[in-house]
């Protein structure tokens, strides 16, 4: 949308807005520090990185409330489980609120009069069509540009690759639980520190969330970043053997049907499934 709108396809926007989670794969901040020094800057575009903190960090002290993650839980009877998705909600829609009101001149908790208003472009495609929502505040009115100009994926895809950006990444956590089997292998052979963070992370997350045990709110089971509920290092990336691969794609099938394909992260438009509001 950011190129479309430098293009002049879309009119020029006031203002982009990027949530930062502080746990983004290396690879989104060099792309966002090009398009912006490559497209935005030129066509007078102001792009505002906005956060609510840092998701790893926060997740690890026990004196931060932690908005979790989606973990894959093991119960202590053997039954696979999965922790209430909050982050999204927290650390990516919440700052582009805050973000969006004091544009508007109206910052919390000042009350923003019924006739003021942004209109608030999000990026979903016409693959994704059923995603589109109206917004849950009066002072934010959702337009869908993409499927306005009838872009699938594909499309968009191309575009990209038309301007010399073929390379764009998935914007999402480094430790994300939905990421894929590839996206856990791009991380592993493309970004060694990269790798090494998230599977201390994996093992440093395998009793709950820090704030939850110093409080005496154990979890009842282990948490894992991937959905075969085994450690992040030990988990079945790679080549797997008939029975590893049924039983994971038992499971895969189950969650996606539940919280939906695991393939990055948008706020407002998550893979997980349902909205978040």
């Amino acid at each position: 949308m950011l190129l479309l709108s430098a293009l002049g396809t879309l009119p020029k926007l006031d203002i982009a807005i990027f949530a930062d989670t502080g746990w983004e794969p290396r690879s989104v901040y060099a792309h966002l520090d090009r398009i912006e020094r490559e497209i935005a800057e030129p066509a007078g575009i102001p792009i505002a990185r906005v956060s609510s903190g840092n998701i790893r960090d926060d997740a690890l002290d026990p004196a931060h409330r932690f908005a979790s993650m989606p973990l894959y839980i093991l119960n202590k009877d053997g039954s696979p489980g999965m922790t209430r998705r909050q982050c999204t909600g927290e650390y990516k829609i919440a700052p582009i609120k805050k973000k969006v009101r004091e544009i508007l001149g109206y910052p919390y908790p000042a009350r923003i009069p019924t006739d003021v208003f942004s209109e608030q472009w999000i990026g979903i495609s016409t693959d994704e069509f059923h995603r589109a929502k109206d917004a849950d505040v009066r002072y934010t009115r959702n337009r869908f540009p993409l499927i306005e100009l009838g872009l699938s994926r594909d499309d968009c895809l191309a575009l990209l690759a038309e301007h010399g950006l073929q390379t764009t990444p998935k914007s999402s956590c480094l430790g994300c639980p939905f990421h894929g089997n590839q996206q856990w292998r791009e991380i592993r052979d493309s970004d060694p520190e990269g790798w090494a963070d998230v599977t201390q992370f994996d093992a440093q997350i395998r009793s709950g969330n820090a704030r939850a045990n110093a409080e005496g709110r154990p979890l009842l089971g282990q948490a894992y970043l991937h959905r075969s509920r085994v450690p992040l290092s030990e988990a079945p990336i790679d080549r797997l053997t008939r029975r590893e691969q049924l039983v994971l794609d038992e499971q895969q099938a189950a969650d996606d049907a539940e919280f939906g394909p695991a393939d990055g992260c948008s706020p407002y438009s998550c893979r997980s499934g349902a909205p978040v509001v």
